[in-house]
């Protein structure tokens, strides 16, 4: 059965794409410490694109867990559906921007 949420639709593609246990997927999980550097963050959110298919923002993002992903995702969708402030979606506020990567 296919993952419904955006959660889980991005862990599908962390277990297949950087091979991690489904175990190591929680919201608050950091990204360095599943082993996802900077560019593997840019690698990610190009992959993201094309599964949910959205466009990236030129502004940079500060991603630190899967949760943050997830949130941006959400987030990203909701924009680019004009229905930003959808319920269980976030804010642009409550996305930090990044002050290590970013992406191109």
């Amino acid at each position: 059965m296919p993952s419904n949420t955006t959660f889980d639709r991005l862990c599908a593609i962390l277990i297949k794409d950087y091979k991690l246990q489904a175990a190591q997927l929680t919201p608050d999980a950091p990204l360095e410490a599943l082993g996802i550097d900077s560019l593997g963050v840019a690698d990610l959110l190009f992959n993201i694109e094309d599964e949910f298919g959205i466009s990236l923002p030129p502004e940079p993002v500060q991603l630190l867990t899967v949760g943050d992903v997830a949130r941006f995702i959400d987030e990203l969708v909701a924009r680019q559906q004009g229905q930003a402030g959808a319920p269980g979606t976030a804010s642009p506020a409550a996305l930090p921007e990044a002050t290590s990567s970013t992406v191109p």
